[in-house]
């Protein structure tokens, strides 16, 4: 999908890269990320950055803290228009496990998939949409205008005990996939690859294109921070989880010798600091301060989510990353434990 900004990524260009459909010039799309984490959020950056650059007009739909970042980053662009899109609300346990609370959650899922589409289909003949982006929504199919959905998780992980289920899981959100016009993974085809088992254990579906990393530090520019730090430490995540690890983290650092940043993924109008022994707490950092930190710091703590997985990836530093899986949840315990594999194998051909 082009260069999805002001930088060309050359990773975009590699022969396991399909070129997905992509809006005409000057077009108005929708785009809604998912409200599940920021990740989903960060990963559109770069796509709404592209989009711009070919004079589209976008209209960004999203709810709660993915709203709140999309805003501070595009507030200024005057072919942006900002949406007030209500997505189903997901909270996570505060136990080791999340499988009773994602149960427990599916008829408010699928309620939420219910009003969405319906509220997808308004939209678009009010505003004259022209064309649609999810991410990982799973309602925002339409057959008024082209659609594209985005996600690197086509078959999901499941505990132990559940595995039988994967093929089940994988069928039913094969289904949903191919209701849009285009199935876009932010991925590469062949290896070595991001996702692992999550985008290429099954076949693909006909409708699927690998588009290559999307990472918003591809648009940023370089800039040097006024302060480093040892070790950079990201939260993210739902709640309670991400509170949880927030306290565990400055519990484990604030009486260390070297000087932490913790970035507490809560983004506001104004950045709030906050100092506890040897940690400094940052409420947010824009895409530009976040690449700089990262890139300076000798060590990094953060969960395995896949837009961060990405977004280390993009710098070239995901051999200073310590990743914690939040707990229970399947996916970033299978990405953590993939990267870490990888990695070792990398140190032990060095």
């Amino acid at each position: 999908m082009r260069s999805f900004g002001k930088e060309i990524n050359p990773l975009i260009f590699l022969p396991s890269v399909e070129r997905p459909l992509v809006p005409p010039r000057g077009e108005l799309v929708l785009i809604a990320p998912l409200n599940w984490g920021l990740g989903h959020a960060t990963r559109c950056i770069p796509i709404i950055y592209d989009l711009l650059e070919q004079k589209n007009r976008v209209i960004i739909a999203a709810d709660g803290l993915p709203l709140m970042l999309l805003q501070k980053e595009f507030s200024q662009q005057k072919t942006v228009e900002f949406l007030e899109f209500p997505s189903f609300k997901i909270h996570y346990s505060a136990t080791s496990s999340q499988v009773w609370a994602m149960l427990g959650s599916i008829p408010k899922i699928v309620q939420g998939i219910v009003h969405e589409h319906r509220k997808l289909q308004q939209i678009i003949r009010e505003k004259n949409i022209n064309f649609v982006i999810s991410d990982n929504r799973f309602g925002l199919w339409t057959q008024q205008v082209p659609c594209a959905y985005i996600t690197h998780q086509l078959m999901i992980k499941m505990p132990r005990s559940l595995r039988f289920l994967e093929p089940v899981a994988w069928a039913l959100h094969r289904l949903v996939i191919t209701r849009y016009t285009e199935c876009w993974i932010p991925d590469f085809a062949g290896s070595p690859n991001l996702s692992g088992d999550l985008s290429h254990k099954y076949p693909l579906p006909q409708n699927a294109r690998f588009i290559g990393n999307l990472s918003r530090f591809s648009c940023m520019e370089d800039i040097v921070p006024t302060e480093t730090f040892h070790t950079v430490v990201v939260v993210s995540g739902i709640e309670p989880q991400r509170s949880m690890f927030e306290k565990l983290l400055i519990e484990k650092y604030a009486s260390q010798p070297e000087k932490t940043l913790i970035i507490q993924g809560l983004p506001q109008q104004e950045t709030v600091r906050r100092k506890i022994g040897s940690v400094t707490l940052l409420s947010h950092l824009s895409a530009s301060e976040l690449k700089a930190q990262l890139c300076a710091a000798k060590k990094i703590v953060c969960r395995s989510g896949y837009s961060t997985i990405m977004d280390l990836h993009a710098l070239g530093i995901t051999h200073k990353a310590t990743f914690i899986p939040t707990p229970g949840q399947t996916e970033q315990e299978y990405l953590a434990k993939l990267h870490e594999k990888e990695f070792l194998q990398k140190q032990k051909k060095h």
